[in-house]
């Protein structure tokens, strides 16, 4: 129930400040993403199924603050936080270069996936274009918030890991 609780308010927190306060620290229009973040690190730590849930929570987020369509980005960020736990069995607790490539490499496909969803059916066709202005930027972007946040996200994980463990132990 604590992880519920701990996670929920995460995601609240992560959503408002990427509406709010990340409006001050942005750069020609892009703003870190936050929330990716948030569902890659825990689809890292925790598997597939915790970023599957995470994923789709932090989408569905997005959706009500940012976007018109329900549903949209909880289908991208669930796709994301599984795909992320995928890489759940070579996660090492000291190396952060795991994080980074994989919170890289889904900020790509988060753009991509956002491209030919919203620009390239409405006949936006300068792919390079909208890859050099605004995808790799916001990868930058990103990554150099991820070495801020990350390790929070990973000491918020750890808590949680031996709260659970305490209680398990207590009911054996």
């Amino acid at each position: 129930m604590k992880r519920k609780i701990t996670m929920t308010i995460l995601i609240l927190v992560s959503a408002l400040l990427q509406c709010t306060a990340f409006a001050f620290i942005e750069i020609a229009s892009i703003r870190p993403n936050l929330l990716l973040i948030l569902t890659v690190s825990f689809g890292l730590m925790r598997g597939r199924k915790s970023g599957l849930i995470t994923g789709f929570f932090c989408g569905l987020c997005c959706d009500l603050f940012f976007e018109s369509v329900l549903g949209f980005y909880a289908l991208i960020y669930m796709w994301i936080g599984y795909l992320a736990g995928y890489f759940y069995r070579i996660f090492y607790d000291d190396d952060i270069k795991t994080p980074l490539l994989l919170i890289s490499a889904a900020d790509l496909l988060f753009g991509f996936c956002q491209y030919f969803c919203t620009f390239l059916i409405r006949g936006r066709i300068n792919f390079f274009f909208y890859l050099g202005r605004i995808i790799i930027p916001e990868m930058l972007y990103t990554l150099i918030l991820t070495f801020v946040t990350y390790r929070f996200f990973y000491f918020v994980n750890k808590k949680l890991t031996k709260t659970d463990k305490r209680s398990i132990d207590s009911l054996v």
